[in-house]
């Protein structure tokens, strides 16, 4: 069975051999072999195999330069380490390289070949073989290139802990180590390329894009990365799509019209250059311009793409490139390579040919071949390929360096540089078992391994143990995951203006190891847009939404396609693209615009406008107006006028007018607490101190008068003092109320936001609307009982109370302040102050000239009238009044009692009181010698009454005949006693009063 066995492994190499012939590998003896993978052509010819014969091998096409020089790089890091006096002395490393011809067949079916040589050597069958051309073990491996071809490599090899250490396989999906066991790298992980696209979307405030993606393990991670960082952006992605090499002209039509019908600017692809050539080629052909190509590093300087008749397509390609490493000798290096020098280098032979364009006559190409070849820069993916024909045969003398091909594009080595760092990575791995002290080692009981029969999973164990200082002077370490953290290098194409091909001009970096949001940075005056431009391009679904506005979602659209809508008052927004607006501060508003907030506007009842001005002055005319009349009755104290009204109540109630206009003025101007504690009691004392003055003058005069006959108890009560007490006692009830609403609930000044958005209103706060309520209501009692006597006294004379005047100023007082009520309640704001301040002048003004406005005039204006003499006859003419009705009262009832018995008319008791109806004094006087008369005598009115007019006369014509005139009026109408009696007696009793 173990002879069986060995029979078909040996089947198995022996058949690699001949599919991998010596022109189809680069190959050396040594100690310790190295396997290596790279894509020295871009693909396969496509063949149908109908299996109708053994199926062949299929031929790789398209000649890749790039591939070429990184194989050259590690053979140069072999030599280099071979030639080490201090790395692997005494050992010697050997290398097998393949090409994978960029698909995963051909990586696979080069990785059998180590896994089989590895599984030979494993079964130890030198006692049944003699093998002298035997080759150790390939104890790691370096490559492949693309993810996808390393994913297939990973999964073969991992089955047999055979390290693979990839130069350029960035999938992040490679960082599984429970998956991808034996798996390293040194280049970084696909993750943070993706994060930095994000963020240069970010800076460039572009929120609108495509995504293009290899259909492959390269590009569906990276891409799917990308989403999820654009999604925490607030990135929207317009279309994504899927390609490949392999892709049909059919699929490629529909990404192209896709690309084409988008209004997305800017396409993020995640690709390699085969991948994306033929996309590339259709849209060139279609001439879409106009696009942003944000590229990944796989093609971002992929000489496959970046060609000079491609650069009006994606003139504007910003991309991602490694961090370029120095690699001393390596130029000159690169420069020795020939067919007959490079004799472990299979591969030289095709090389020259597809430089020089030529076969060599030795070689086994007589064939038509490639005929051309492509000149590229940077690290990008070149190849050759053209028109088949036939070639020259190569002399063999010519100059590699007068040949501008990828090959010898070495000033920015990034690719090869990682090639280069993983060769020297798996040498230092041997290197540490190589010096491995025993009991410090990694493996059991600290031992170590045998560097002469060293195996595959012990330099794995040795490479994640890895630390070593690179050439640069770098740390290198793989992490937990096998990756390298690396920083990236930002390029944007340009067109040379010296011979017309495409540069890769550094325009930023990427660092992956700062802070987040300091990781990038870029040069926006090295960037050319196009080619040519160096205004940032526009790629967002909607219009920037300028400050004073936020983004507003329309249905049914993603989110970055937005309308614009004005942020609403007391809002603002200072940022373009707000997503919100901001609420401005308490006592802040929006201005016109709403892109800041400005103080709110103070409203109050001010000093200084119009409105306050008016109402101030109205107060003052008042004080004026009061103080002036207050001025006329002190200085005509003494007049029957000034007397008869009850000259100090008098002065009181102007007092209190003076106060109630006053009070008027504390409702206007900026409330403070103290202003708002001080206006309502002000008010309500001042007019309940007026009210109770017009209430105890009205009803002294109205019990003087309903009083038959005065006595001393009339007398007591009014007495001065009793009216002073009866004002202060209703004055106080006013008072407690006052100081219990201060007590319990006191009013204070309040800054109103709600009435008005953009204003503050400020206004006093009452504390307690019942309060105010029993003020005013108490108040209101007082004016309408007040009201009420002066309604009884309005037939008494004039001189004494004034009671029409008193009742009109009732009625005003009554209609201000029922007006008041629903006029505080609806209005809102300074005008609550100034509707309280007009109620308050309206009600005091009509006080002051209902009441005192007749009598200053007949003071200043009317001295005639302002005598002892007037007064006197105004209260007689009232006692005679009363008589005269009641006389033709009792009179018409006794003439009723005679009709009914029958009897005659009786005659009326003569007097001097003389009837006569409906007739007039048949010799009448002038007026003017009548009113001499009247002045001189005494007075005489005429009272009319139904049936007939009285006429009164009363005569004061000297102090000294007063009393014979009381005398003889007495005896003229003692007949008339018992019917006028009580009239005259509160004339008599009024008498000392005036």
């Amino acid at each position: 069975m173990t002879l069986y066995s060995c029979c078909l492994i040996l089947l198995l190499f022996t058949w690699k051999t001949a599919a991998y012939g010596p022109n189809q590998r680069a190959q050396k003896k040594g100690d310790i072999i190295l396997g290596g993978l790279f894509p020295i052509h871009f693909g396969v010819a496509a063949k149908d195999q109908d299996l109708k014969s053994r199926p062949e091998s299929v031929e790789c096409i398209r000649y890749n330069f790039r591939g070429f020089r990184w194989l050259q790089a590690m053979i140069f890091a072999i030599e280099e380490i071979n030639s080490s006096p201090t790395l692997l002395p005494n050992m010697t490393l050997g290398y097998r390289i393949f090409d994978t011809c960029n698909t995963v067949s051909k990586a696979l079916e080069a990785t059998l070949s180590f896994v089989a040589q590895n599984k030979i050597d494993s079964l130890n069958l030198d006692e049944f073989c003699n093998c002298s051309e035997h080759i150790p073990s390939t104890i790691a491996v370096v490559g492949a290139t693309g993810s996808g071809i390393s994913t297939a490599v990973a999964n073969l090899l991992g089955l047999f802990y055979i390290p693979q250490v990839s130069y350029a396989s960035s999938s992040r999906l490679l960082s599984n180590k429970n998956q991808f066991k034996s798996f390293l790298r040194t280049i970084p992980n696909d993750e943070h390329q993706a994060t930095a696209m994000a963020d240069i979307i970010e800076y460039f405030r572009w929120n609108w894009v495509g995504t293009i993606a290899a259909d492959d393990d390269y590009g569906r991670p990276g891409i799917e990365k990308f989403r999820e960082e654009a999604e925490e952006r607030d990135i929207c992605i317009d279309f994504s799509e899927l390609i490949s090499q392999y892709s049909d002209e059919e699929e490629i039509q529909q990404v192209v019209e896709v690309i084409q019908n988008s209004t997305a600017r800017v396409i993020v692809v995640f690709s390699s250059g085969p991948d994306l050539e033929p996309l590339i080629k259709e849209i060139v052909r279609r001439n879409i311009t106009g696009k942003i190509w944000l590229a990944s590093e796989a093609w971002a300087s992929s000489s496959l793409i970046a060609m000079p008749e491609f650069f009006r397509v994606i003139g504007s390609t910003i991309g991602f490139a490694l961090k370029a490493g120095q690699i001393p000798g390596f130029r000159e290096f690169l420069q020795k390579v020939h067919p007959k020098k490079s004799t472990n280098n299979g591969f030289a032979k095709e090389f020259w040919e597809e430089t020089f364009n030529c076969y060599l006559p030795d070689g086994s190409k007589n064939s038509p071949a490639p005929t051309s070849f492509h000149k590229g820069h940077e690290e990008g993916l070149g190849a050759g390929n053209g028109t088949f024909a036939f070639r020259p045969p190569c002399t063999g003398d010519e100059n590699i360096t007068s040949v501008e091909t990828p090959y010898m594009d070495y000033t920015h080595l990034r690719i090869s540089y990682n090639v280069y760092l993983a060769v020297y990575s798996i040498a230092h791995a041997l290197q540490d078992i190589y010096t491995c002290t025993p009991g410090k080692g990694l493996f059991t009981n600290g031992s170590c391994a045998d560097i002469k029969k060293v195996e595959a999973w012990q330099v794995l164990k040795h490479l994640r143990h890895l630390n070593f200082t690179n050439n640069m002077g770098e740390q290198v370490d793989f992490d937990e995951f096998g990756d390298l953290v690396g920083n990236y290098s930002i390029i944007n194409w340009h067109l040379s203006p010296e011979d017309g091909s495409v540069v890769f001009e550094e325009v930023g970096h990427y660092n992956v190891y700062a802070k987040k949001g300091e990781r990038l940075f870029i040069n926006e005056n090295k960037i050319l847009w196009s080619g040519f431009s160096k205004e940032v391009p526009f790629s967002n679904c909607s219009r920037d939404c300028l400050p004073g506005t936020r983004k507003g979602i329309i249905e049914g659209e993603p989110t970055c396609c937005f309308e614009c809508v004005d942020c609403p008052d007391g809002e603002y927004s200072d940022e373009t693209d707000a997503s919100a607006c901001d609420k401005c501060p308490e006592d802040y508003w929006s201005n016109e615009n709403h892109t800041s907030c400005i103080p709110k506007q103070i409203e109050f009842l001010s000093w200084t406008e119009p409105f306050g001005i008016a109402l101030t002055l109205f107060a003052v005319l008042g004080i004026f107006l009061t103080s002036f009349v207050l001025g006329v009755f002190t200085k005509f104290r003494n007049t029957p006028i000034v007397k008869a009204t009850n000259r100090e109540l008098s002065y009181l109630l102007l007092f209190s007018l003076l106060c109630c206009f006053s009070s008027s003025l504390f409702f206007i101007g900026e409330p403070q607490n103290w202003t708002c504690r001080l206006r309502q009691p002000a008010f309500g004392i001042s007019f309940v101190l007026c009210i109770s003055c017009i209430l105890v003058k009205t009803n002294r005069v109205l019990l003087v008068f309903e009083a038959k006959i005065p006595t001393s108890l009339h007398r007591k009560w009014w007495g001065l003092n009793l009216q002073f007490l009866l004002v202060f006692l209703c004055t106080f009830v006013q008072i407690v109320i006052c100081v219990i609403w201060l007590y319990t609930a006191p009013p204070s000044s309040y800054r109103n936001h709600e009435l008005e958005d953009e204003i503050i209103f400020i206004t006093c706060h009452e504390g307690s609307l019942m309060a105010l309520g029993f003020l005013i209501g108490y108040t209101c009692l007082l004016a309408a009982i007040c009201f009420f006597f002066a309604f009884k006294s309005r037939k008494l004379p004039e001189n004494f109370n004034e009671a029409k005047f008193i009742t009109f100023s009732m009625l005003i007082f009554f209609i201000v302040w029922i007006s008041f009520i629903p006029a505080y309640a609806s209005t809102y704001g300074k005008f609550v102050s100034a509707v309280e301040v007009i109620a308050i002048l309206a009600a005091s003004f009509g006080l002051l000239a209902c009441i005192f406005f007749n009598k200053v005039y007949i003071i200043l204006f009317k001295p005639s009238r302002n005598t002892i003499e007037e007064v006197r006859c105004s209260t007689a003419a009232h006692a005679f009044k009363v008589a005269a009705r009641a006389t033709l009262r009792r009179s018409n009832v006794s003439r009723k009692r005679s009709n009914s018995l029958g009897g005659s008319t009786g005659s009326t008791p003569s007097s001097s009181i003389s009837s006569k109806s409906n007739h007039e004094d048949p010799f009448p006087l002038p007026a003017s010698a009548e009113r001499q008369r009247q002045q001189q005598r005494g007075c005489k009115q005429k009272v009319s009454f139904g049936s007939g007019t009285v006429t009164l006369s009363l005569s004061f014509e000297e102090p000294q005949k007063n009393a014979m005139a009381n005398r003889n009026a007495k005896r003229r109408n003692s007949l008339e006693a018992q019917n006028s009696d009580d009239s005259l007696m509160r004339h008599r009793a009024l008498l000392p009063l005036q």
